[in-house]
């Protein structure tokens, strides 16, 4: 009996260290979220940043909703929202049980629990809100020097890389693990670096080279001996299309004249950039690379935001920047009388 008892023992033993050396089970995202007078019914979206695509939704009841959905990467930034943006949050979301509570007021405002990275973009910002402007940029840069290791300080290098300059981008990017200049943040940050040109007035404009709505590859250059407005837009930015109907009149005024607009967009999605081309009944060249922020006209330009332009003289001389509107109507006037 006793020797039974003794095989028995052992052969639990190994049973239980088998299974407790084996592979643990792998952590999943999931999501328990608590809400502040969100009515039921409502719709709740985890939008992928960089693919403009929805990878889950939840239906808010009693104002709380669950989230359970395979991340195609982790960290993953998402935006959090319902179907009109009335409630809105950059999120990162990591493979791990994480929690969202919004119930003392917005989703803005809401505490996350479960990511690592969240933890991190909530306390800069929390941290950089009531700053202004100078002491919140310092701010920022101190952060990415301090988390080389973070996808946030990617993610923050990637969005203010040509705000801050070649130079600041290129000594904060150096300091970043490799695993992070392999990012898509990174090498976003790494095209900048290489392609930037970053012509200011009184320089001559830097050619390039993309496609236009039928395909065909078109050059600034085409232009050459025009005046020439280099505009820089997108299908989803406000302020540019309120503007493309003054810009509109003025193109078809100046025209006849040897005034040209060849306009570069943000877009990533192809429909949408036609669509708002046709709507906005644009007759000018457009062209696109499809690649948003990372458009490489705007690496070389250097675009901050958008809407932006460069107007370059007959001689391929940029004049002016950022010039709409009236003082642009009073500048050509003046150049072609």
């Amino acid at each position: 009996m006793k020797t039974l008892f003794s095989q028995n023992l052992v052969f639990a033993i190994i049973v239980t260290l088998v299974f407790s050396c084996g592979p643990k089970a792998k952590e999943e995202f999931s999501m328990a979220g608590k809400t502040q007078g969100v009515e039921n019914g409502t719709v709740l979206y985890l939008e992928d940043t960089k693919s403009e695509t929805v990878i889950d939704s939840a239906i808010v009841d009693n104002d709380s909703f669950n989230f359970k959905t395979k991340l195609s990467e982790s960290p993953l930034q998402v935006i959090l929202r319902t179907k009109d943006f009335t409630n809105y949050r950059f999120l990162w979301l990591e493979d791990n049980s994480m929690t969202f509570d919004a119930t003392q007021g917005d989703f803005m405002s809401a505490d996350v629990t479960g990511s690592s990275e969240e933890i991190l973009s909530q306390g800069l910002s929390r941290e950089s809100e009531s700053l202004s402007r100078d002491e919140r940029t310092k701010m920022e840069q101190q952060f990415v020097k301090d988390h080389p290791n973070s996808i946030h300080s990617a993610y923050v290098l990637s969005v203010y890389s040509s705000t801050w300059g070649k130079e600041k981008s290129q000594e904060l990017f150096n300091g970043f693990s490799q695993e992070n200049k392999n990012t898509d943040y990174g090498k976003s940050i790494a095209s900048y670096i290489e392609l930037n040109k970053n012509p200011s007035v009184g320089e001559s404009y830097v050619d390039f080279e993309m496609e236009d709505p039928e395909g065909k590859q078109r050059k600034l250059s085409d232009f050459d001996g025009k005046l020439v407005l280099l505009e820089f837009w997108a299908s989803g930015c406000l302020p540019c299309r309120q503007e493309n109907p003054n810009l509109v009149k003025t193109y078809e005024k100046y025209k006849p004249k040897g005034f040209e607009i060849f306009a570069v967009s943000q877009d990533t999605k192809r429909k949408s950039w036609l669509k708002a081309i046709e709507d906005d009944q644009l007759p000018w060249t457009q062209v696109s690379d499809l690649k948003g922020r990372d458009n490489s006209a705007c690496l070389i330009y250097g675009i901050s935001f958008i809407p932006d332009n460069f107007l370059i003289d007959q001689n391929g001389i940029i004049i002016e920047r950022n010039i709409r509107g009236e003082r642009l109507d009073a500048k050509l006037e003046e150049l072609f009388n």
